[in-house]
């Protein structure tokens, strides 16, 4: 399904870098929505195509032969596979755009760079491993994929849950701590993160009010104008709940 990104504004004043470009996504993959913020916040025009991985689709497996999300393909005729190396993509090529934006994705210091580099590895890697993809796993995948368990395994939520509660107090400490979560300025991280965090907060895994730093981190990332097309997505037949796109919740 080809969609016209409504995402190809991150706000007033958007550029028309990259235009032509096309995100292989997943609405609900982390890594495909946290390419899709960057993209908004650095202003560039992109289509979006919905892939769907699980059937292994030759054409796609002929662009990302892991079978894995995202891909961009960019009007050059680069195509570029999976969210680190997007990402660094975009840092170096559309640096331009980034200073127009007001925004970089691996901004400051060599070793400011690092620290949004390590904790983007922490959400897309760890968090990923630890809750994201075993939620996925048995509350979305299970209804769209054929031949998928259709119930929820409760050990493997309680299991989940338990991983979530760790990761939900290193990111309340992380924003208790600083102003964004690798330091002054938004980055990658806060995106990788927001991506995690907005998947759970649909699938009504996290208690906000336990996590005040987090809760007002979080509300500040998503009243972003990048944030508003995933808050509007909804998966058939699973609503969120009635506080995931307020922005007061």
């Amino acid at each position: 399904m080809s969609t016209s990104a409504a995402a190809r504004s991150g706000g007033d004043g958007a550029t028309d870098g990259a235009r032509g470009s096309t995100l292989w996504h997943f609405a609900f993959c982390p890594s495909s929505r946290s390419i899709r913020l960057a993209m908004a916040e650095l202003g560039l025009s992109f289509e979006l195509e919905e892939e769907r991985v699980w059937e292994w689709r030759p054409g796609f497996v002929a662009m990302n032969p892991a079978g894995e999300l995202p891909v961009a393909a960019f009007a050059n005729g680069l195509v570029v596979a999976g969210a680190y190396a997007i990402s660094e993509y975009l840092d170096e090529t559309f640096d331009a755009l980034a200073g127009k934006a007001g925004f970089a994705l691996f901004p400051g210091s060599a070793a400011e760079r690092a620290e949004v580099r390590r904790l983007v590895d922490w959400f897309h890697g760890k968090m990923s491993r630890d809750v994201t993809r075993e939620a996925l796993n048995e509350k979305v995948y299970s209804r769209v994929v054929p031949g998928a368990l259709g119930a929820p395994d409760p050990g493997v939520l309680i299991a989940l849950r338990e991983n979530l509660r760790y990761h939900l107090s290193y990111v309340d400490h992380l924003a208790d701590q600083r102003n964004w979560l690798a330091g002054d300025e938004l980055s990658f991280a806060d995106l990788a993160a927001g991506a995690h965090l907005s998947v759970l907060d649909y699938l009504d895994e996290i208690g906000w009010e336990r996590w005040p730093a987090a809760k007002s981190w979080y509300q500040r990332l998503k009243s972003r104008p990048s944030f508003r097309p995933l808050l509007a997505e909804r998966l058939p037949g699973l609503s969120p709940p009635t506080c995931y796109a307020d922005l007061d919740f």
